[in-house]
């Protein structure tokens, strides 16, 4: 099966072109299935058919869906909803507000991450084509999943055990209900398929698509998200500048624009060197209904299989040098200067400006020491040496 996402700021047409993608994929006979986890759900408005909660057929080969993340969010949250709601209540707090309090911001976009693996655990797709939510909005979810797994390994099983072994005591300290095990239960399915999530969006059948328009404040986003993305192990391996001023035409402010886009257009071949760069001149109109998509996406790509995997930086690898081990992780894009580093006990701490990944070392690495690291040529490489002792944090 191949997953193909589309993320961008928004307003750059990463719906439209999501929808392109899936009309060309459906055209060469594949099993098509575009689904939107964006708020907006522009991806039925771009096909020209009804917005449905399940899947529904637009074409032949075609289905569309946009993820009903109310249903899913009242599927996954009943139980931990539960319990706050009893809290709640002991502590006086009206109903009404109460049921406001328990719904986590941005939990229903989180949850519908929740359908996409559903859709392609489920076997009757050959192609799913998924609309993410908006740049930041989408490096926030697949960030998540990790970080979750984090507490899941470290603090839950703690908690767990100190709630059932004081249970009574705190009751009655406390004077409000302590979690049943049937709340942790909750948490805990909730974390697993969140961890399977990770498994299929980072796996070797998916990709992710940046889309951009040829400005310097979404070019500068699109490069963030490039480093991100692959910071968290996923493989980016298409950017497609969309709305490019076709050249020609005699008026000063359309040659302003050009001049101004080819610009860009080489600041854009720089940064996604490696990549598939693919370009979408600007339309005279709205590409709107299978037709119009099929000719968008046939121009986007021209004669490029749409759904094909790209080149993409190779994955984390760890080599052997005159120096030692060298364990180096892809940041491309990243400055020295953006990057942090701490190491604590078998993990490596990872920063790019507001976004931090957990490495836990191969079982090789994390017998031996850091003795230096540097960022080049888009890597963090990371040297070891061996240590009778490990320092406890290294930094």
């Amino acid at each position: 099966m191949r997953i193909l996402l589309f993320t961008g700021k928004g307003g750059v047409g990463k719906s439209t072109l999501a929808a392109a993608t899936a009309c060309a994929s459906a055209a060469a006979g594949h099993r098509t299935l575009v689904l939107s986890t964006d708020a907006a759900h522009s991806l039925a408005d771009a096909l020209d058919v009804p917005a449905t909660s399940e899947p529904s057929e637009a074409a032949t080969n075609l289905w569309v869906q946009h993820v009903d993340a109310q249903q899913r969010f009242e599927r996954s949250w009943a139980d931990i909803q539960g319990y706050l709601l009893s809290v709640l209540d002991v502590a006086g707090v009206d109903p009404v507000a109460a049921e406001e309090l328990t719904v986590i911001p941005g939990a229903e976009e989180v949850l519908a991450l929740l359908e996409v693996r559903a859709q392609a655990r489920s076997g009757e797709w050959d192609v799913l084509v998924v609309d993410c939510a908006p740049t930041a909005e989408t490096l926030r979810l697949l960030a998540l999943p990790e970080a979750l797994g984090w507490y899941m390994t470290r603090v839950l099983p703690v908690e767990r055990r100190v709630v059932k072994a004081l249970k009574p005591v705190l009751t009655r300290a406390a004077g409000v209900p302590m979690p049943e095990d049937s709340v942790f239960d909750a948490i805990e399915r909730l974390h697993a398929d969140l961890d399977d999530v990770r498994a299929v969006l980072a796996g070797p059948e998916t990709s992710v698509r940046l889309v951009l328009t040829p400005e310097s404040v979404v070019l500068a986003e699109a490069r963030r998200a490039y480093t991100f993305l692959t910071l968290f192990g996923y493989r980016v391996d298409t950017a497609i500048v969309n709305r490019v001023f076709p050249e020609g035409g005699a008026d000063a402010w359309r040659r302003s624009w050009v001049a101004a886009q080819a610009r860009h257009l080489e600041d854009a071949a720089d940064s996604f060197a490696g990549l598939e760069l693919h370009t979408s001149v600007y339309r005279a109109v709205e590409p709107v209904g299978r037709d119009e998509l099929l000719d968008l996406a046939a121009s986007v790509y021209d004669d490029v299989d749409p759904i094909a995997p790209g080149a993409s930086v190779p994955a984390m690898s760890v080599s052997t040098t005159s120096a030692g081990l060298v364990l180096s992780l892809p940041l491309p894009l990243a400055a020295q200067d953006d990057v942090g580093l701490v190491r604590k006990g078998d993990e490596l701490i990872v920063s790019v400006a507001s976004y931090r990944r957990l490495v836990t070392l191969p079982t090789g690495l994390a017998r031996h020491r850091v003795a230096g690291a540097r960022v080049r040529d888009g890597q963090l490489q990371v040297r070891f040496t061996a240590a009778a002792e490990l320092p406890e944090e290294v930094s």
